[in-house]
């Protein structure tokens, strides 16, 4: 699998590893108790993360994402779940399908991300978790390991910035926001419809 997104969850850099442990025990925390019965990872990429939180959720999962070659890699990691390339913008299911919603590492990637939001709530009945990368920590993390230095250590697909404020505002506009916790050098939250 050649994919940015995957080759960051094999990094050998130590710190990284354990910054990404913390972020999925994060998730984690916010997800324990939920029980949900209909997960929906919406921007599934190969996985990871329906992976690591298995213990918490339910045998068969769902998740979309653009990258075909991504959720075929996931089909296949995941064989009892039900994975298929489709925009965040346009989700192929009816409103209220899934009691719990992920949207992690997505946001940041979407020029215009009101619709999502939007799209996100609607097929959501009860509790969504999403993160993005915290700024400025996540440009200062990617410059000190030379990471996008001709963008001041932006990711070159991040076209939008959050703070612990700025998400707030930003979810609260279409979901009750329970927590915006920071997992430095990401930011995540917990929101219910």
């Amino acid at each position: 699998m050649e994919t940015t997104n995957y080759e960051k969850f094999q990094t050998s850099n130590p710190v990284v590893g354990r910054l990404i442990d913390r972020f999925y025990g994060k998730v984690s925390a916010l997800v324990t108790g939920l029980e949900p019965e209909a997960v929906l990872d919406a921007g599934c990429g190969e996985g990871e993360t329906l992976e690591r939180l298995a213990p918490l959720l339910p045998k068969a999962v769902t998740g979309v994402d653009l990258n075909r070659e991504s959720v075929e890699f996931t089909r296949e990691r995941i064989p009892d779940g039900e994975f298929t390339v489709a925009d965040i913008l346009d989700l192929p299911f009816a409103g209220d399908s899934f009691d719990l919603v992920l949207c992690l590492e997505v946001l940041e990637h979407i020029p215009d991300p009101g619709p999502a939001l939007a799209e996100l709530a609607r097929v959501g009945s009860r509790d969504t978790i999403f993160s993005v990368p915290s700024e400025p920590w996540f440009r200062l993390g990617s410059l000190a390991r030379g990471k996008y230095l001709s963008g001041w250590g932006n990711h070159p697909e991040h076209v939008n910035h959050w703070n612990p404020r700025s998400f707030r505002e930003f979810l609260a506009s279409r979901l009750e926001v329970v927590t915006v916790e920071r997992s430095t050098p990401w930011l995540v939250a917990h929101c219910r419809t």
